[in-house]
């Protein structure tokens, strides 16, 4: 552990959620969770570590079972990320990433059951950023199972909007654009790349505080939307989510449980899976 990194270096939100801890232990769990956020980019192998170490000892708390969610998704071990997606989503009681649920499900090579988990929850409940990234995850779906007009049809949400630059756009023109591109419509899947280029030039201008609102993309304007004038977070600001408030001994029985709960749920969906 490198000695430059404090306890202090975690999000405001994240060590909220470690008050529930000792003040020795949650500055040890704090420490490697600002590691495995440090490393995820450029040693996720090593950030992962860092995420399981922080689980030892905080195995309740939701932030360390989303970190170990999201380093087990960044190192390919699908089963794990989902696993603890599932327990995240029990303690915490959000949807946030149930995109990186439905992926987990692809990369377990079940794009049926990706689509199943996708549907089962009603896209206008959940924050706009996760609606649209929800859609990108269901259009890969699709295209896993050779399905690219269904997949382009998952994309065309009201979201899809080339003449303004929302935090996700450029995710969800590139998505466009490769579905296009499956379908052998190369001109126009050309013309959304540009279009997530340009987006995204929007944003960091408006990111770098440029006075320019907008940005010439082929023969429009693209406008760049702080997206929390409507009601949604700027990038980095979700709202806060329920705090576990339990014991945190990693080993107790109520650990256990919510492990067990989530083996049975993974049971359930092998069943079906069998059925259907």
């Amino acid at each position: 552990m490198p000695d430059d990194v404090e306890p202090r270096d975690l999000d405001k939100v994240a060590r909220g959620e470690l008050k529930t801890l000792s003040k020795e232990n949650a500055d040890w769990v704090a420490r490697h969770l600002v590691m495995a956020g440090r490393l995820i980019e450029e040693d996720p192998e090593e950030a992962h570590k860092h995420a399981l170490s922080a689980g030892r000892r905080a195995g309740r708390i939701g932030v360390v079972r989303e970190t170990i969610a999201i380093t087990a998704y960044t190192v390919g071990d699908y089963a794990m990320a989902l696993r603890e997606l599932r327990t995240y989503r029990r303690i915490s009681g959000r949807e946030d990433h149930l995109p990186l649920m439905v992926d987990s499900e692809r990369g377990l090579e079940r794009p049926e059951r990706a689509l199943e988990l996708g549907r089962s929850i009603d896209p206008s409940t959940l924050d706009v950023p996760v609606r649209v990234q929800l859609a990108i995850a269901m259009s890969g779906a699709r295209l896993d199972l050779g399905q690219a007009e269904a997949a382009l049809r998952e994309l065309e949400i009201p979201q899809l909007d080339r003449t303004k630059a929302f935090s996700y756009s450029p995710d969800l023109f590139d998505a466009y654009a490769t579905v296009l591109d499956d379908l052998g419509r190369e001109a126009e899947a050309d013309e959304w790349r540009a279009l997530s280029e340009r987006a995204g030039e929007a944003i960091e201008r408006h990111l770098q505080g440029d006075d320019g609102e907008t940005v010439e993309i082929v023969e429009e304007d693209v406008e760049w939307v702080d997206e929390s004038v409507d009601g949604e977070p700027v990038e980095g600001t979700e709202d806060d989510g329920p705090v576990d408030r339990g014991p945190v001994d990693a080993a107790s029985t109520e650990d256990r449980t919510a492990d067990d709960e989530a083996r049975d749920d993974e049971a359930r969906d092998d069943e079906a899976g069998d059925r259907g």
